[in-house]
């Protein structure tokens, strides 16, 4: 592709053992990497874990394909969910990813997409926050300062530079 010219970005697709042990290699494997993409049912059977409720026995699996992509500063989507008729079972396959730190789900019908966006879309006081913590760190007193109380809470420089990003893709979320 690049000796053709190309510029195209490339989504990987995390779905073996083989991916699972490669993981660091696979999300620093180029600079056209935009997305990792994990398949739970590929997983199940790749490996003979059961896909069950609350994915349990995976979890540590998708938190090491969250770190390798964070690590490289890359989108990591969860798989999909099978039934698309359980709204129940969906919404809180989506939450629990929210939780988890991925940024959205792959999706497999057209019921799914507000649940999903419901779980990834941050509310209103999530922007508001971010904007206090921009603001407080932007008043001359702080703009130095590693640290600062916030509604009285300790908030560090690491809350400023999420708050921006949060702020940042904002438009991403505006329908």
């Amino acid at each position: 592709l690049v000796d053709a010219g190309s510029s195209a970005k490339l989504w990987a697709m995390i779905e073996s053992p083989k991916a699972l042990v490669a993981i660091a290699a696979i999300a620093d494997a180029t600079p056209r990497l935009e997305c990792l993409v994990l398949g739970p049912n590929d997983l199940a059977k790749s490996t003979g874990v059961p896909m069950r409720p609350g994915r349990a026995a995976m979890i540590p699996w998708f938190m090491t394909v969250i770190a390798a992509g964070r690590a490289n500063g890359l989108c990591i989507l969860d798989g999909v969910y099978n039934n698309f008729r359980d709204s129940e079972g969906f919404a809180a396959e989506c939450a629990q990813a929210a939780e988890m730190g991925f940024d959205g789900k792959t999706l497999i019908h057209p019921a799914q997409i507000e649940a999903a966006n419901a779980a990834f879309t941050p509310d209103e006081a999530e922007f508001e926050r971010a904007r206090r913590i921009v603001e407080a760190f932007d008043q001359p007193a702080n703009v130095e300062r590693g640290a600062i109380s916030l509604d009285g809470e300790m908030v560090e420089r690491l809350h400023l530079d999420s708050a921006r990003r949060l702020l940042d893709s904002r438009s991403l979320f505006e329908k």
